[in-house]
């Protein structure tokens, strides 16, 4: 049975309207009264019907969160890390809607329906749909990658990590290194590129373009791209996410060869999975759920009205060792 504020008004001695401006937190009911109806509602497992609310207020209590897309090219781990993050960050009484923009229409975004929005954009091409949410002035904050737009953004270099990530590999002997990238359109990957590139140049190694195949940022992209590279006499791999790391070992194994024995491989992102994969993955961590965490956390003050005073919130990422790249003379 479901139980409603007059439930709880009988149960403390209350009017129904004196539980209902308690539990909005308004400041003219009393701290020991509050506390008595607060505590009451725990007790009785009392859940606020969140639409009757957004009628009432004409508060919609939706945050949207939208990706660049879902099905074609996001990772599990990112999709999951970002939605995890954002629930955990928010206050209960919100609604939580996830799309895609790569399926939204221009102005068909509409403020009635959402308090603020979570960007997560992995391409120029969503600064479209950024500026409509700036024209119909809905409280958002992009993560993912930097932005040149007045809004408050949170995001990672790429670049650094990924040229700290290769220097690793480097330092442990390894010249002839097979890259797997992923989708061209997606910034990491240009980001990611340009990491690559320029610990190459730093240490002066020639760019071998057999070397380099093309993923998707998925396992069996990170497979199928593995698999021609291989036989190219390489000694490690560098693949641009750890789901496409995954896909790689098993197309090394596939090829009669050993990780890291014959072939060494990172990979970027740090998920759970390839820390308990044997061997486990050295892997370049990005903090993507701290990113979105972080920016549920403003987003919600900027829902509140308050001032962001720095806009830009840059997040260092790490490496990860684990037991997938060998030392070799």
């Amino acid at each position: 049975m479901t139980v409603t504020i007059k439930d709880i008004a009988r149960y403390v001695g209350v009017s129904h309207s004196t539980v209902s401006r308690a539990l909005n937190g308004c400041k003219e009911v009393n701290v020991e009264t509050r506390e008595k109806i607060v505590k009451a509602a725990e007790e009785l497992n009392y859940i606020p019907n969140i639409n009757a609310r957004s009628l009432k207020l004409a508060k919609p209590y939706t945050i949207g969160v939208f990706f660049s897309t879902i099905d074609k090219g996001t990772s599990a781990f990112v999709f999951q890390s970002v939605i995890n993050s954002v629930y955990d960050s928010i206050d209960k009484k919100y609604n939580v809607i996830v799309k895609g923009i790569d399926t939204y229409e221009k102005n068909s975004i509409n403020p009635k329906n959402y308090d603020g929005i979570v960007v997560v954009s992995q391409k120029e091409a969503d600064d479209v749909f950024i500026e409509e949410i700036l024209e119909k002035k809905i409280p958002m904050v992009v993560i993912n990658r930097e932005v040149n737009y007045n809004v408050v953004n949170v995001f990672s270099d790429e670049v650094t990590a990924t040229e700290n990530g290769i220097e690793e590999l480097i330092i442990n002997g390894h010249r002839e290194i097979g890259i797997i990238e992923g989708k061209e359109e997606f910034l990491s990957t240009k980001m990611r590129r340009e990491g690559y590139l320029s610990a190459f140049k730093k240490f002066k190694i020639q760019i071998n373009n057999d070397f380099i195949a093309n993923g998707d940022f998925t396992v069996k992209g990170g497979y199928f791209a593995a698999k021609k590279i291989i036989d190219k006499n390489i000694t490690a791999i560098f693949a641009f996410n750890d789901e496409m790391a995954v896909g790689a070992i098993k197309a090394i194994r596939e090829n009669g060869l050993k990780v890291p024995e014959d072939i060494s491989v990172l990979g970027f992102d740090g998920t759970e999975i390839g820390e308990f994969l044997t061997p486990s993955i050295t892997t370049i961590k990005r903090p993507v759920g701290k990113i979105a965490k972080v920016a549920t956390e403003l987003l919600i003050r900027l829902i509140n009205n308050e001032e962001i005073e720095k806009k830009k919130i840059y997040l260092d990422s790490e490496l990860l060792i684990g037991n997938s790249i060998k030392k070799i003379i």
